[in-house]
C-alpha cells in the first residue's frame, strides 16, 4: 500500500468533512445529502448519537486530520514490512470511537478486520468508503461479524467483557481495553470560564465516554453552587429521553435511600469516593491537600483515562474543556497502538 496516498486521502477526507459541516442543508449536493442521511440513520438506531454529538465528533476529526498533524504523528513510527490481518472489536459508546484504531492499523501497513459495534454501524463504513476513494483505493479493510484468520487483535469492552476477551485471545498478540473514566481537580482559583469549560468535559456525549469526567476533587472550602452554575449551558440535556430516564431513576434511588445529594434538575452531585458515577450523577470529594489527590490518582491510574485541571498540579493534566479533543498521539488506556502494530 502507498502510505503517501493514504495520508493524502485522510487530508482530503478532513476537507470533505469540513465542507459538509459548513454547508446549510439547502446547499447539499448528492454526496452531502448521503452524509446527512447516514447521520440521521445513526441517530435513529442509537438515540445517544444525536446529530449535535455526531457533528461534534466529525469536527474533532476534521481538525485532527491535517497534513502537519498526520506527518508529525507518523514521524515517530515505521510501517510494518509485512502486512498482517488485525482484528478490531470496536466500542460504540460515543460516535467514531473506533476510527483511531482503524486509521492506525491501515497506516501501519496492515489490513483491519473490523467488527463494528451494533451501536455505531453507519458513520465509520461511510467515512472509510470516502477515504478509500480519496486515496485511489490504497487502503484495504473488511467488515466482519466474527473474527477468524487474524494475526493480532485490538478489542474494547467492559471489564466483564474484557475478561472473556483476554481468555478468548490468550494465544494471540492483543490489546484488550477495559472500562476507564476521567477525573477533574478544582483548585479553587478557576475562572468562571474555566468552570464552564469543565462542563464540556462532563456533559459532551452525555458523559458516556472514557474521557468524560465522572469524579471531581474540590477544596474543603469550595462553594458547591459555583459548580452547578457552570453547568447551566447544558440544562437541555434533561430533554433527552434516555438521559432523563437515568436521571429520574438515580434520583429516586437516592431519595429512597435517604442519601445526601445536590440537585439542579438535570444533574446530581453526590459526595462519594467512588471513581465511576452513574449517568446523570457526578461524584465529588473534598480535599485538604493536593498530595492526597495525587495519591488517589496514582493508585487508580489503571482506571483513569485523563485528569482535567490546571497544568501546575504536578501531574499530567488536560486543560479544562479539552478532554474530548485528544491528539492523534493520544491512545486509549495509554497503550501506544502504533508501537504495538510496528512489531506484530
Amino acid at each position: 500500500m502507498n502510505i503517501e496516498k493514504q495520508v493524502l486521502g485522510l487530508i482530503k477526507l478532513s476537507e470533505y468533512i469540513k465542507a459538509y459541516l459548513l454547508k446549510d442543508s439547502e446547499d447539499y449536493n448528492e454526496y452531502d445529502s448521503e452524509f446527512e442521511m447516514i447521520l440521521k440513520k445513526s441517530e435513529i438506531e442509537n438515540p445517544w448519537f444525536t446529530m449535535d454529538n455526531q457533528k461534534f465528533a466529525l469536527k474533532q476529526w476534521s481538525d485532527l486530520l491535517t497534513k502537519d498533524n498526520i506527518n508529525s504523528w507518523l514521524s515517530s513510527y515505521s510501517p510494518s514490512k509485512t502486512t498482517k490481518k488485525v482484528g478490531l472489536i470496536l466500542a460504540g459508546n460515543i460516535p467514531l470511537v473506533g476510527l483511531h484504531d482503524v486509521i492506525s492499523v491501515i497506516v501501519s501497513n496492515h489490513s483491519p478486520l473490523i467488527k463494528l459495534s451494533s451501536k455505531d454501524k453507519q458513520m465509520l463504513p461511510f467515512l472509510l468508503k470516502k477515504w478509500k476513494e480519496f486515496s485511489d483505493n490504497e487502503i484495504e479493510y473488511e467488515f466482519v461479524e466474527r473474527l477468524v484468520d487474524f494475526d493480532a487483535v485490538i478489542a474494547t469492552g467492559s471489564n466483564n467483557t474484557a475478561r472473556y476477551l483476554e481468555f478468548y485471545f490468550k494465544n494471540h498478540l492483543s490489546i484488550i481495553r477495559k472500562n476507564r473514566t476521567s477525573v477533574a481537580v478544582i483548585k479553587g482559583d478557576e475562572t468562571e470560564e474555566e468552570l464552564k469549560l469543565l462542563a464540556q468535559d462532563i456533559f459532551r456525549y452525555f458523559g458516556l465516554g472514557c474521557r468524560n469526567v465522572t469524579r471531581l476533587f474540590i477544596p474543603e472550602d469550595f462553594v458547591i453552587d459555583l459548580v452547578f452554575e457552570s453547568f447551566i449551558d447544558f440544562k437541555e440535556v434533561i430533554n433527552h429521553n434516555k438521559y432523563a430516564n437515568n436521571y429520574d431513576y438515580n434520583r429516586a434511588v437516592y431519595l429512597l435511600n435517604q442519601d445526601k445529594f445536590w440537585d439542579n434538575n438535570f444533574v446530581m452531585l453526590k459526595e462519594d469516593e467512588k471513581l465511576f458515577s452513574p449517568l446523570s450523577v457526578i461524584h465529588f470529594s473534598r480535599y485538604s491537600s493536593l498530595e492526597g489527590v495525587k495519591n488517589f490518582i496514582n493508585e487508580n491510574e489503571k482506571n483513569i483515562q485523563c485528569v482535567v485541571g490546571k497544568n501546575d498540579l504536578g501531574i499530567e493534566t488536560v486543560n479544562f474543556g479539552e478532554a474530548q479533543n485528544p491528539g492523534l498521539d493520544t491512545y486509549a488506556d495509554n497503550v501506544d497502538t502504533m508501537q504495538f502494530l510496528e512489531v506484530i
